[in-house]
């Protein structure tokens, strides 16, 4: 069932709340440097010395249209873009500023965007960075690419934030009014706590009560995260797995996990610690089992094409959805947990009920308080249909025969060979 918000302004959104799945896509100059996105402020990099990654910033292939159908062909529903990275480089055309893709190489990779992912019927989401290290008034805090400069507070005393603050109201009402509609805009990020001495930045310092505001106003059907040190439309955990469905205030809330194939959200060439398909299919079930969504990110390389490895795990995805979408999209947490065994992943769409067999268990599947509530079991890869047994609760455990099982389990017959899919899966039918 769709979860909410209880704060005024909540923005129904039940296309998002039944799609489950969407992708998320991290490509800037931080691509071209291949050493994770916030290389900048890993490397403690001057602006200049950054700025000269541009002349090698030539996205020859970089095809939004080819990364929409592979989204969709993964059962995604919609897919968000990173428009502008702590970084400040921007993949729209701004008037505000120089430093963008347009004026570096000529493409307006937001307008490529959004225009490919209404042609393969995909909800269109942008991704902007409330953070801009390369603006001259976007003050030093301990995230800052500066904050070991002997002088870093001193160059402080030098900025007017203000006048930051203007150009972050001024770009985002441009990404809201020039690309037409638009349904999910991912703000990122606030962190107002203070480190070693420095003070980091929140709703004030953004004015995220009028940046919220002008979404309603411009794009008033857009949902927007809770990333502005607001309370927003969705919850946003990241690079975690919440043990339980989410909630603010008590309440259910609606919720995103974003998730890296291997730690960076940007190419990071020599990173090759990736997550498994199966561990990825295993995410899935499981964010949407708590009635949330996976939001997946891929990094596509300096010249902007999806790596062979993001390319082969997407199309995995591809096959193993094709096979078992009902279990993920439409579905949501199970109303009946007393039927699902310990440990064992469930989501429930409707009357059916969806196991995961992440572990594969050896010739039954023993489901208690279940006798009286299924009416047919199968394999939701090959509709192939599964038999099951009652075993009488007093029953003796003898050499070739198993003993008895509690009153009420149903304890369906597992072929020996585990299914050749990612990750199988059981549909119940209930009564």
């Amino acid at each position: 069932m769709p979860a909410r918000f209880s704060s005024p302004g909540f923005i129904e959104a039940p296309w998002f709340d039944a799609g489950r799945f969407g992708l998320f896509v991290h490509f800037g100059l931080y691509s071209v440097a291949a050493r994770h996105e916030w290389v900048m402020t890993r490397e403690k990099t001057q602006v200049s010395d950054y700025e000269q990654l541009t002349q090698a910033f030539d996205p020859d292939l970089f095809d939004a249209r080819k990364i929409a159908r592979a989204a969709k062909a993964a059962g995604m529903s919609y897919a968000v873009l990173t428009t502008k990275h702590h970084e400040g480089f921007c993949l729209f055309d701004s008037q505000l500023t120089d430093y963008t893709a347009p004026k570096v190489c000529g493409r307006d990779l937001v307008r490529e965007w959004v225009e490919a992912l209404r042609a393969e019927g995909l909800k269109v989401g942008c991704y902007y960075s409330l953070v801009d290290w390369h603006h001259p008034d976007f003050t030093i805090d301990f995230n800052h690419p500066r904050r070991d400069d002997p002088d870093a507070r001193e160059q402080n005393e030098q900025k007017n934030w203000g006048r930051y603050r203007e150009y972050l109201h001024a770009q985002v009402r441009e990404l809201l009014t020039n690309y037409g509609k638009l349904d999910y805009l991912f703000f990122d990020f606030s962190y107002p706590w203070e480190v070693d001495g420095w003070v980091g930045k929140g709703r004030n310092d953004w004015d995220s009560d009028g940046l919220l505001a002008m979404c309603r106003q411009l794009q008033p059907g857009m949902i927007v995260n809770d990333r502005l040190d607001l309370e927003g439309d969705l919850v946003t955990p990241e690079q975690y797995q919440p043990t339980s469905p989410m909630l603010v205030e008590g309440e259910p809330a609606r919720w995103e996990a974003c998730q890296t194939l291997n730690g960076s959200w940007g190419y990071d060439r020599d990173n090759t610690r990736f997550k498994s398909t199966e561990m990825i299919l295993q995410m899935l079930a499981d964010t949407v089992s708590k009635n949330g969504n996976l939001l997946l990110n891929i990094g596509p390389d300096g010249r902007g094409n999806i790596t062979p490895h993001d390319r082969k795990t997407l199309q995995e995805i591809a096959e193993w959805m094709e096979l078992h979408q009902q279990a993920i999209i439409g579905a949501g947490q199970t109303s009946h947990p007393e039927m699902i065994p310990a440990g064992m992943t469930a989501t429930q769409r409707g009357n059916r009920l969806y196991l995961f067999l992440d572990r594969y268990p050896f010739g039954h599947l023993h489901l208690p308080n279940s006798a009286e509530k299924v009416s047919f079991a199968r394999f939701l890869h090959d509709g192939s249909q599964i038999q099951w047994e009652q075993y009488d609760p007093e029953q003796e455990a003898l050499t070739t025969e198993p003993g008895g099982q509690p009153a009420g389990t149903l304890s369906l017959r597992l072929p020996t060979k585990r299914p050749e899919v990612a990750l199988p899966v059981i549909e119940l039918f209930l009564k």
